[in-house]
């Protein structure tokens, strides 16, 4: 009450209390009154209007009651079924095409906000893909959708039979803040040309682009099958309690795990796109030029390292080291100059928490001491430079923990295939990469090696082919998508036999005479003689 009446002192009561957040605004004068009763007055009405904008948010809040009605809204239009048809998933393809042509400003704008993304970055690994993967699907529509015919077994004689893909029904889609918009839309893509029902969750960490996208879907698609939520921890945990008929979830190996655990309430399929420590095999025989742009077109060219298939670590051997580091040196200055910290042409860390938690790799004991190159930081732009740490500890946080950021330790090693025991002895990673010209070294890689993809002689290209599945393995995540395999992703495959009333076998029915199970003993190994034989009612014996 002391601290209301202080407050009341230094204001005029009839000016506007609207910033409260209600819609008491003028209360009069103290002319008539005591300071007391007037600050009594202000209280009861300040707490009113406090009171009532509290309900209005405890209404406005996208609780579990919100959820289960939005997918009860969601599962009706989508058993109406027009997402079934082709015409339908391509005009919403079209649409999402035409979104991405009419709003590239925006887009861009959006992505400079949460992460100061250089706008020919934005456009390379985020519009000019999204735009690739509608028109991917558009094309090949008509082929992923029609029913894929199979043979049958001799078992089956007379019969056909075919694959058919149809939507799992209500999906709901979580995607991350390090490219908010590709990551976002690429999966619901594939979800739109499958023909299922959509709630989209994009990151909260990267706010304006989780705004445009919740404006322009509802402006350019069916908003009847095709929902955004915006939102942090409650609403992603409303979501998640609902049942849903599949879940695809972007981002950490933690977030992972819960998502999988609230799926497995419902018996929910889940796809999950993670990340780890992806390594990078560096061999001495390389064209050391070359292979150093390309290390940082994987490194601080990826939204400064923070993209789940960026290079994590590189192991070298202890002679090539110092050549190594020098040639990253070099490449460095010609793609950021000498003072990274003020280019414009890498993105930032995407908020203070991250920056701590890197700043925190960089400082610990043992690993600080390890830097060779970087390590300047800029914390109220949000500013790390590229660092370069040579043999930090494999023990040390930096080696334990998914980097995500623009730090890159070496390991070095004896010889180059001990490198392979560095890799195996962490869990599986989301992409591995080796730099070598060596036909021997290459073929032992791919053997033993296990990664969600590979890439030789270069880095994160391999995602850019729709032909090839992009997905994790054990730790890093399950399943897949890009091109067709995000159409697969979101289709249940539906196996369909075909039969008609001729050639109905009485040797399947009883009794089980003898004859019978002569024939049905020869049908079911295969055997054409003993079949012959049965039929001719001779015995092999």
């Amino acid at each position: 009450m002391m601290a209301m009446m202080k407050s009341v002192s230094s204001i005029n009561l009839s000016q506007d209390f609207s910033a409260l957040g209600g819609s008491c605004q003028t209360i009069g004068t103290l002319s008539s009154i005591s300071f007391t009763h007037a600050s009594l007055r202000v209280s009861r009405c300040s707490a009113s209007v406090l009171s009532v904008t509290m309900e209005e948010e405890k209404e406005q809040a996208f609780d579990a009651g919100k959820a289960a009605l939005l997918v009860k809204e969601l599962r009706k239009s989508f058993n109406s079924g027009k997402t079934k048809s082709y015409e339908w998933r391509a005009a919403q393809l079209q649409s999402i095409s035409k979104m991405i042509d009419e709003r590239e400003k925006e887009i861009v704008q959006a992505l400079q906000l949460d992460l100061s993304k250089p706008e020919l970055e934005a456009f390379v690994s985020e519009i000019s893909m999204t735009k690739s993967s509608c028109q991917k699907a558009l094309k090949d529509l008509k082929h992923w959708m029609a029913p894929e015919k199979v043979n049958t077994s001799v078992t089956t004689y007379p019969s056909s039979a075919e694959i058919v893909s149809e939507p799992f029904g209500v999906v709901l889609i979580i995607s991350a803040w390090n490219y908010p918009f590709l990551l976002s839309l690429d999966p619901v893509i594939g979800a739109i040309a499958a023909g299922n029902a959509i709630v989209l969750k994009p990151s909260e960490i990267a706010p304006a682009t989780s705004s445009l996208l919740a404006r322009l879907l509802s402006e350019y698609v069916d908003r009847s099958i095709i929902s955004v939520v915006e939102g942090a921890v409650p609403e992603t945990s409303a979501l998640l309690d609902q049942k849903w008929d599949k879940i695809f979830y972007t981002g950490s190996t933690r977030v992972g795990y819960i998502v999988m655990a609230a799926a497995a309430k419902h018996l929910t399929p889940v796809v999950l796109e993670l990340g780890g420590k992806c390594p990078a095999i560096v061999d001495s025989n390389v064209d050391l030029k070359v292979a150093a742009r390309r290390m940082l077109a994987g490194k601080w060219v990826c939204n400064n390292g923070q993209a789940c298939i960026a290079i994590d670590y590189i192991v070298t051997t202890k002679s090539f080291a110092p050549k190594l580091v020098d040639a990253l040196q070099l490449a460095l200055e010609e793609f950021f100059g000498k003072n990274p910290l003020e280019s414009q042409d890498m993105s930032r860390i995407v908020n203070l928490y991250h920056f701590k938690r890197l700043a925190k790799l960089l400082d610990e004991d043992g690993t600080s001491d390890k830097i060779v190159l970087g390590g300047q930081r800029d914390e109220n732009n949000l500013r790390i430079a590229p660092t370069i740490l040579l043999d930090v500890p494999e023990d040390s946080l930096i080696m334990r923990e998914e980097i995500f950021g623009p730090l890159l330790p070496i390991l070095t090693v004896d010889d180059i295939e001990d490198s392979f025991h560095i890799i195996n002895s962490k869990p599986k990673p989301l992409a591995s990469y080796l730099f070598s010209d060596n036909d021997g070294l290459q073929k032992q890689f791919v053997q033993n090696i296990s990664a969600g993809g590979m890439l030789i002689n270069d880095t994160v290209l391999h995602l850019t082919v729709p032909t090839l599945p992009f997905g994790g393995v054990g730790e890093s995540g399950m399943g897949a998508y890009h091109g067709k395999f995000s159409f697969d992703a979101f289709s249940h495959k539906k196996g369909v036999l075909y039969r008609s009333f001729k050639g109905d076998a009485t040797a399947r029915y009883p009794p089980y005479t003898p004859e019978k199970q002569r024939l049905l003993k020869a049908l079911l190994s295969g055997n054409i003689i003993g079949i012959i034989l049965a039929l001719l009612g001779w015995s092999k014996e």
